[in-house]
């Protein structure tokens, strides 16, 4: 249900669109579905999800003073909880036609998925994840963000282990069958540093370069690719 929710995001961005109806949409097919939009009221932050717009990198606040414009990007981020699961996806989108700049980030933030995706199997470690990630992303010539992090996820919306985006391969916890995690690549057109707003939630690169974010959540299968827990048939293929 998390998917047919970005799905419906992606149909109503337009320039024009605030990001507060956004979040109304992304709500209403959650909600549809009998799921909740964890990330409302998750230590008071008030959306349904998180609404990134050009430079802010995560955890933008949805508004109906945020106005989509011609050429923007924004990334949407959202958790959802389900018979007493939780799942973590993020998707960037165009508004309108955007420049070749642009279209490129959203294209490596995919891409660095994918190279991550490869990994992700019982036996490998998690830096062998973030590694392949920075590899990707840098060889883009973009900069990956260091102080935020993909996730465990189960029950909770934050668990453990930190899957950060840059690393060592052969580093980090050894992952085996069952283990849940949100693998969400946060890359930067500019500097990779970030810092927070004055609103105490959104992150926004240091030199206002344009950023990019590409999230789903995975299950460690025995064998083989894991279990895409955020795409319909649980493998990669159709996106948003």
């Amino acid at each position: 249900m998390l998917f047919e929710a970005l799905k419906a995001v992606k149909a109503a961005v337009r320039p024009g669109v605030t990001t507060l109806e956004l979040d109304r949409v992304a709500e209403s097919v959650i909600r549809s579905y009998g799921a909740i939009p964890s990330e409302k009221g998750y230590e008071g932050f008030p959306g349904s999800i998180c609404a990134s717009v050009d430079d802010v990198v995560v955890h933008g606040i949805p508004s109906d003073r945020v106005v989509l414009r011609e050429g923007q990007i924004v990334s949407i981020d959202c958790t959802v909880l389900l018979d007493g699961y939780q799942v973590d996806a993020a998707r960037t989108f165009p508004v309108g036609e955007i420049s070749k700049e642009a279209q490129a980030l959203i294209s490596a933030a995919k891409e660095s998925f994918g190279k991550g995706l490869e990994f992700a199997r019982a036996g490998k470690r998690i830096g062998d994840i973030s590694h392949a990630i920075q590899t990707c992303v840098e060889g883009h010539g973009f900069g990956v963000v260091r102080s935020l992090c993909g996730h465990g996820i189960g029950k909770e919306m934050h668990e453990d282990p930190e899957v950060p985006n840059f690393g060592m391969a052969g580093h980090g916890l050894r992952m085996r069958e069952g283990l849940c995690i949100a693998v969400e690549p946060m890359i930067t057109a500019g500097d990779y540093r970030v810092y927070i707003a004055e609103d105490d939630w959104a992150f926004l690169t240091r030199d206002h370069s344009l950023s990019a974010h590409y999230e789903n959540t995975l299950a460690i299968t025995a064998n083989g690719d894991p279990m895409i827990l955020t795409m319909p048939n649980g493998f990669a293929g159709e996106d948003v």
